[in-house]
């Protein structure tokens, strides 16, 4: 076994594709699939799964990626420290829901990284994706929340992945709405409160289970229903249509217009927010810079509330 091998592994990982790893390493597809063919003989154990689809990666497979990453990393570190060639490419990705603090973090993780090249993915994107992404390894982590309404169904995806959820903090109910709507200056919303206005909500693709939604409270019925993809269009509905969604409260005037404000909602509920790993792969140091960074984004933020 060599650390070219293991380097190998890691791009077939992060590429989900055998034809893209090879082209990322400037090497033949043939040679590559032999590389990884005598790695795999060598060890006895099957790391990936070939199909006309792409790469599946297995069980195994993902316990042997996470030792070769921190043996990559720890050779990188000896070779910047007792060498003078230049920082190796980093790799760090995160799929989330739609939050502010997610992004300040990333913001943060960018500037405070002090590195010639790298290639890191932010990925606001589907609740079932953000699963799938950790599960598959293309992000290391994952940020979604859970409640008494979806924590069974969430636990068992979770579970089946070999994945774990670390809670960040617990929010009760806000809604977000435009500082000139009507409601803005209530002390607190009630449900009723809320019929006479457009109700926002990020759309869930093939999964667009009530399981799934992003917001909470998916089941009641709603005279007016927008969906969206983005936040960007979402924050824009609200301020032009005097629209409103379901969240936890917690916002970034840094990265968001102050255009938009968090009112209590008055519901029995409690919305608790995490992130997702794989337990078979060791956390990044990029990953726990990452982490750290989430939760004093998330500190600075609860406080401002």
């Amino acid at each position: 076994m060599t650390l070219q091998q293991l380097k190998y592994v890691i791009e077939v990982a992060r590429s989900q594709s055998i034809n893209k790893a090879a082209q990322s390493l400037f090497i033949s597809q043939p040679s590559l699939s032999n590389a990884l063919k005598e790695l795999e003989e060598e060890l006895g154990i099957t790391i990936f799964l070939r199909s006309n689809k792409g790469i599946i990666i297995t069980a195994e497979g993902s316990e042997f990626l996470g030792y070769a990453r921190q043996v990559v990393e720890q050779a990188e570190l000896l070779e910047s420290r007792y060498t003078n060639t230049t920082s190796p490419q980093k790799f760090f990705g995160v799929s989330a829901q739609h939050y502010a603090f997610a992004v300040s973090a990333f913001v943060r993780l960018l500037k405070d990284y002090d590195i010639e090249k790298y290639e890191f993915s932010l990925r606001e994107t589907k609740t079932y994706e953000i699963i799938e992404d950790v599960k598959n390894l293309r992000s290391e982590i994952g940020i979604l929340y859970v409640n008494e309404f979806n924590k069974k169904v969430i636990s068992k995806f979770l579970g089946e992945g070999n994945l774990q959820f670390h809670e960040l903090f617990t929010a009760k109910p806000h809604i977000f709405i435009s500082s000139t709507n009507p409601l803005s200056k209530k002390e607190y919303v009630t449900l009723s409160d809320l019929d006479p206005y457009p109700y926002l909500s990020y759309e869930q693709g093939d999964y667009n289970s009530f399981y799934f939604s992003e917001e909470i409270l998916s089941t009641l019925s709603r005279p007016k229903n927008i969906k969206v993809t983005d936040r960007a269009t979402l924050f824009n509905l609200l301020i032009g249509l005097n629209g409103y969604t379901i969240s936890t409260g917690v916002i970034s005037h840094k990265l968001n217009s102050k255009d938009i404000i968090a009112v209590p909602l008055k519901v029995d509920e409690q919305i608790h927010v995490g992130y997702i790993t794989h337990k078979n792969v060791t956390n990044s140091t990029m990953a726990n810079t990452y982490i750290q960074y989430l939760k004093e984004s998330v500190e600075q933020e609860i406080v401002h509330l």
